[in-house]
């Protein structure tokens, strides 16, 4: 083991795996990682990954598959992936839960899926023991509201009921599994993968409705992260289900020393209130730089840009924009650890948010689905290159520990 202390340039492999209702009522898991053939192509998408001149790599096995029951597991893929990463000196930061859970754990709302959760981050790190980086719980705000408020996915449940249940369960997972991993790897740094949002008001009349929005935003990071929420939040946990005991739990029970908060920034992640009570895309307004603020100035967090694309043919303009909006706020006195361009491959379906199985490649990645680069890929290996030994002379003051 040696320490390290370098800017964290990285992609990821897309691997989400909600359950969808198809329209003729049947139940389909949307596994990204198949629709990208990775399951075929993993040695060849690492080697892109190599290429890129990247180091971090964004990577989970499918944990509906892997874990097949209490105390069992199926690790054959995990362990060809994950030993040929360590084999080829890519760093990965570990995604254990994107956006599904196995068949027989049910769905989010099973008030069992934290202990279960927690199981299985124990015995993965166990196995892997040398790991350091982990995403416990990928976008938590994202997977409930696409599964509990929105109806889309896996419980597919609409009600604010829902929604809370799902979150306080999948809160309590992800700091369950934290502290698990850290039995096992006490130098764990969690880097939480985040959706970075924003609500705006239309008209006046839809100011308070935007400020509900805008509190209501951050508690999946206030219940990760132990922070204290506003009085009208807690009562909108209460009167969804949530009891003063559980709330208290994420107070007694965060671990907010060993995170780094990841923002996530798409050009949808800021919304328009409307006066019927609606909310649509309102496109970039703030963007990265401004939300990524708002985020830091009450987690008081080291930051990492932890997803953004574009579909082309706009995608290196987004990324210029992107990576200005993190330098910028590096320059500014915010300590940015790491950037990312998410996927590492093209994405299928994401032009519905996965409800559609459509087949519809995205053109989101460094390199299409024939492997081969794209012009965005381009401009990040060339981004790379410039300014890897730049940034590498500067001091973020966090120490990681190299697996070699």
């Amino acid at each position: 083991m040696k320490p390290i202390s370098q800017f964290m340039f990285a992609t990821g492999i897309e691997n989400s795996y909600p359950n969808i209702i198809l329209p003729d009522g049947t139940v389909k898991r949307v596994d990204e990682m198949e629709k990208a053939n990775h399951y075929e192509r993993w040695r060849e998408d690492f080697n892109l990954v190599k290429e890129m001149g990247i180091e971090f790599l964004r990577y989970g096995p499918p944990f509906y598959s892997v874990f097949e029951g209490p105390g069992r597991y199926n690790w054959d893929f995990t362990d060809e992936t994950f030993n040929a990463l360590k084999e080829m000196n890519i760093i990965p930061i570990v995604d254990l839960c994107h956006f599904g859970m196995p068949n027989w754990l049910g769905n989010f709302q099973n008030p069992d899926f934290p202990a279960y959760f927690a199981e299985y981050a124990l015995a993965f790190a166990r196995r892997y023991p040398y790991l350091q980086f982990y995403t416990p719980i990928n976008e938590i705000f994202i997977t409930a509201m696409f599964s509990a408020q929105y109806g889309w996915w896996n419980e597919c449940l609409a009600s604010d009921r829902a929604y809370v249940t799902a979150l306080k369960n999948l809160c309590k997972a992800n700091v369950l599994a934290m502290a698990a991993i850290m039995r096992v790897q006490p130098d764990a740094i969690f880097i939480q993968s985040e959706s970075s949002e924003y609500f705006h008001a239309e008209d006046p009349s839809c100011s308070k409705l935007a400020h509900f929005l805008n509190q209501k935003r951050f508690l999946s990071l206030d219940l990760t992260y132990g922070y204290p929420i506003s009085a009208e939040m807690f009562l909108y946990l209460q009167d969804n289900g949530m009891t003063r005991e559980e709330y208290q739990w994420f107070r007694d029970n965060q671990v907010k020393a060993h995170c780094i908060m990841g923002n996530d920034y798409y050009y949808t992640n800021e919304h328009m209130v409307h006066p019927n009570g609606t909310t649509s895309a309102s496109g970039e307004i703030f963007g990265y730089y401004v939300i990524t603020h708002q985020y830091y100035r009450r987690y008081r967090l080291p930051v990492m840009h932890t997803e953004t694309n574009m579909i082309e043919p706009n995608s290196v303009g987004w990324l210029r924009k992107e990576w200005a909006n993190a330098k910028r706020l590096k320059r500014d006195g915010i300590p940015l650890v790491g950037f990312t361009w998410y996927s590492l491959i093209d994405q299928v379906d994401w032009d519905s948010a996965l409800r559609n199985d459509a087949g519809n490649i995205n053109a989101l990645g460094l390199y299409d689905m024939d492997r081969n680069i794209r012009a965005v890929g381009k401009e990040y290996k060339k981004i790379i290159k410039q300014w890897r030994g730049v940034l590498q002379e500067e001091s973020y003051g966090l120490h990681f520990n190299h697996y070699l």
